[in-house]
């Protein structure tokens, strides 16, 4: 009877108000530090007593194995993407429910080897991270993990090999973008939709990134959507941190601070993607908030994945979270060492390891410094409304 649709429908409607659920922020293939950075729990709905991330260290999926290794590569609408390693060297790739105890060993490409594997993740071309889910009435009915291959560092061809839920079988597909990107971050994703995102550059003139890759892996084509970043022109003077990417209610969000002025004044500016054209209008404006004499060192980490009102930011200064409510102009520091930390949302937060992975990231953010490489350095992990079981194979 619970996994009726009556059930599921009757239980969204007694619960449609409810924007706070547990979610976690993610590292993605760090090899040092914790899982999970920050994590929400003892939300409203569910009433976790433990985070996200303590249910995927507990509950490994490969119990019968001994691992030297284990990665997130990605998480999308309550299902994680992890790489796991053999005391042998041996990669392993399962996707799960940690909540649910549920994984799924997914079998490597039948043309590749394990070694074949290895040798590919030396390769600077390749991206084994994606995942991407097919959604009905907010529940994930099957989903698809996508490795990605370019003929160089610059170029306009892709490859995707893509494992189906509903088939068990990898297929191999070629697309083309409308024109040459440099593909430096093709390391990490953000999925959203049944689409995968990544940052790319359209010239060497610059160390960040300007445009954004798109491409829907249940119903594209054989072109690739590429879009500008909104504020390539306008504000380029004044960004003070380089560019990626999040997700938030819904919508691939952008946000970052600039100096609008030489007061001392900032502002934060935020952007949602709604189109998939290569036009600066595929994004629309969300937020502009000022911050006067404040706001200079607040990175932009993620916004709440329910909430478009909170972005989180780090502050060196502060060696703290910074959770600001952009609606209401109010904002609250959490420190790691504080054992209970209540976010906006009513959730409890913890930290393992957060101030050591920003103090790691944040040079690499800052935008005079170009000499320094950055990337997407974080994944959200978000419980979904309503706990299903993990897409099986279709009969």
């Amino acid at each position: 009877m619970i996994d009726s649709n009556v059930f599921r429908d009757l239980y969204e409607s007694l619960n449609s108000s409810s924007s706070s659920v547990s979610w976690s922020i993610m590292s993605t293939r760090n090899k040092t530090l914790s899982l999970e950075i920050v994590g929400h729990h003892g939300c409203e709905r569910w009433g976790l007593t433990e985070s996200l991330g303590s249910f995927i260290t507990r509950h490994n999926p490969s119990e019968t194995t001994t691992v030297r290794k284990t990665c997130i590569l990605s998480c999308t609408d309550g299902l994680v993407l992890l790489y796991t390693e053999t005391i042998e060297g041996a990669p392993m790739y399962h996707v799960g429910n940690p909540l649910l105890r549920q994984w799924v060993q997914i079998p490597l490409p039948p043309h590749l080897s394990g070694y074949d594997v290895v040798r590919l993740q030396e390769n600077q071309c390749f991206n084994d991270n994606g995942l991407v889910t097919k959604m009905e009435k907010g529940i994930a009915v099957g989903y698809k993990v996508v490795w990605t291959l370019v003929s160089g560092l610059v170029s306009n061809e892709l490859t995707f090999m893509i494992y189906s839920s509903e088939t068990g079988l990898w297929i191999t597909k070629e697309v083309r973008c409308l024109r040459s990107l440099i593909w430096t971050r093709l390391a990490h994703s953000v999925p959203l939709n049944g689409f995968l995102h990544w940052l790319a550059t359209i010239d060497n003139s610059s160390m960040d990134a300007n445009y954004v890759v798109a491409y829907d892996f249940y119903n594209g084509g054989d072109e690739c959507p590429i879009i500008p970043f909104p504020d390539i022109q306008q504000f380029q003077a004044t960004r003070l941190f380089k560019r990626t990417m999040t997700t938030s209610a819904g919508f691939v969000v952008y946000c970052n601070v600039y100096s609008d002025n030489n007061e001392g004044e900032r502002a934060i500016r935020v952007w949602r993607l709604v189109s998939t054209n290569e036009h600066p209008n595929s994004w629309q404006l969300l937020w502009k908030v000022n911050t006067k004499g404040g706001g200079v060192d607040y990175l932009p980490v993620v916004m709440h994945p329910l909430n478009s009102d909170i972005i989180y930011c780090w502050s060196c200064n502060k060696n703290a979270l910074v959770l600001f409510n952009l609606r209401a102009r109010k904002f609250s520091f959490h420190k790691e060492e504080k054992k209970k930390n209540k976010s906006m949302d009513g959730c409890i937060m913890t930290f393992t390891g957060c101030k050591e992975y920003m103090d790691l990231i944040y040079p690499k953010f800052v935008n005079d410094m170009y000499s320094a490489a950055h990337n997407l350095f974080f994944s959200q992990y978000v419980l979904p409304r309503w706990l299903n079981p993990l897409p099986k194979l279709s009969p």
